[in-house]
């Protein structure tokens, strides 16, 4: 009866972080909150929540968010690059796979927070050049320019919300 109870819990607080994480990708997608511009193209933050999922509560929970964020830039799309699901989704997908497994394989948020962001930099990129939308050159300066801010904010956001969250589950 008690290992079914904390199942349960476990299986709730998944659910609850899973949605309220979701919830911050949908409004980031909608705000300027969700890219910093940097002159030509911009930086986006809305890949963070599906590594924070991720670490917190596993990779289906970061999948699922990192779903929400593909389909919010799929759906949301102003170029054909992102109109293609390929590109727009799948990298995605696998941002809090790749997050998870890194941070279980190394208990390291900051690594996780990096390989998060390189698979979503790197997997949408790489995607774009193998279907023509972008030439190896642009995707190269797309990801030297963005993704270089991209992970110093990824690290230093996810680092201190897990910290925070998992103090206050420590403490309650």
């Amino acid at each position: 009866m008690i290992k079914s109870n904390a199942r349960s819990q476990v299986k709730t607080r998944q659910l609850t972080t899973a949605g309220l994480l979701s919830a911050l990708s949908v409004v980031l997608s909608m705000t300027p909150l969700g890219y910093i511009p940097l002159g030509i193209a911009s930086a986006t933050t809305m890949h963070i929540p599906a590594i924070i999922g991720a670490v917190l509560e596993g990779p289906y929970v970061g999948a699922a968010i990192g779903l929400i964020f593909g389909l919010t830039s799929f759906l949301r799309s102003t170029t054909p690059l992102f109109a293609d699901p390929r590109v727009a989704i799948i990298p995605r997908l696998l941002i809090g796979i790749i997050a998870y497994f890194v941070y279980r394989w190394t208990k390291s948020t900051p690594l996780a927070a990096v390989a998060g962001t390189l698979t979503n930099t790197v997997g949408v990129l790489t995607t774009a050049v193998m279907l023509k939308y972008l030439t190896p050159q642009v995707a190269w300066g797309i990801a030297l320019k963005n993704g270089i801010f991209e992970i110093i904010v990824a690290v230093l956001l996810t680092t201190a919300i897990v910290k925070a969250v998992n103090r206050a589950r420590a403490n309650g």
